[in-house]
């Protein structure tokens, strides 16, 4: 299969022969209008950093408008992208899974389509992880300094967020940042379940890593509309945050060391 097309192929949690550096995986839904500016974006933040040592996949989650022939254009022209597609929408976590599946790069990096998040603090991303050393058991998460949400949004998240860490006691400010960093590995070895990308950082806590938020901005939305109504999300989080509770509260992590004695 060429490097850039479009498919709806399964895709493997083998590690890749070949690694690079770092994949940056977008999942989008209804995205008209953000694809093109949102890559060139990727590409001017990464390239003088990364150099060629990077690629960029888009998942594109059961789209209904022109969100797939924008990337059919694109993939065209940049033999750095990689799309794949799901035939019907299974959410923004299962479209994310996929893209970390068929990733090749050693990092990963998670963004939003909807152009919300800057590239350009993917650097500030890998700059934390740099200055920290070994840190193939940590998650980066940026953490939004100024919102650029409806009211009713942004005073819904921060209720949202004060629940979730009173009661995963995560540690993490901002868990819904869509713009994260950590192994594929890593990745990898979280429980997989529709909201994933939203409970990541007690994930990571809970298999023994660490969480390092780094501060970033957000932006307005040029084109389209969110995917998420505040009440139904609302609903639906209630169910995943006694989920993950429960996930967290039934794991004892052991302390595992091999005998040196043989019979």
């Amino acid at each position: 299969m060429p490097a850039n097309s479009s498919s709806s192929a399964t895709v493997s949690s083998a590690a890749p022969s070949h690694p690079l550096m770092l994949s940056v995986v977008v999942p989008v839904r209804n995205e008209a209008g953000n694809i093109g500016l949102l890559l060139a974006e990727i590409h001017r933040a990464l390239r003088p950093v990364v150099h060629e040592s990077y690629e960029i996949i888009y998942v594109n989650d059961g789209s209904a408008d022109g969100t797939a022939a924008e990337l059919a254009t694109a993939a065209k022209a940049d033999p750095m992208l990689r799309v794949f597609s799901h035939r019907r929408s299974c959410g923004q976590s299962q479209a994310t899974i996929t893209g970390v599946l068929a990733a090749r790069g050693t990092w990963i990096a998670t963004l939003d389509g909807d152009g919300q998040n800057d590239p350009a603090d993917i650097v500030s991303l890998l700059a934390a992880r740099d200055g920290t050393g070994d840190e193939s058991l940590a998650l980066f998460i940026g953490r939004r300094r100024m919102r650029y949400d409806s009211l009713m949004r942004v005073v819904a998240s921060r209720i949202a967020n004060m629940i979730r860490r009173s009661l995963l006691r995560d540690g993490t400010a901002d868990s819904g940042s869509g713009l994260k960093l950590l192994t594929r590995e890593l990745f990898l070895s979280l429980p997989r379940f529709d909201a994933l990308h939203r409970f990541m950082p007690a994930l990571v806590r809970r298999a023994g890593g660490r969480v390092v938020s780094v501060p970033i901005g957000h932006r307005p939305r040029l084109h389209g509309k969110s995917k998420y109504g505040i009440v139904g999300r609302g609903l639906i989080g209630i169910a995943d945050l006694w989920g993950v509770f429960w996930l967290i509260r039934r794991y004892t992590r052991p302390d595992v060391s091999e005998n040196a004695d043989r019979m």
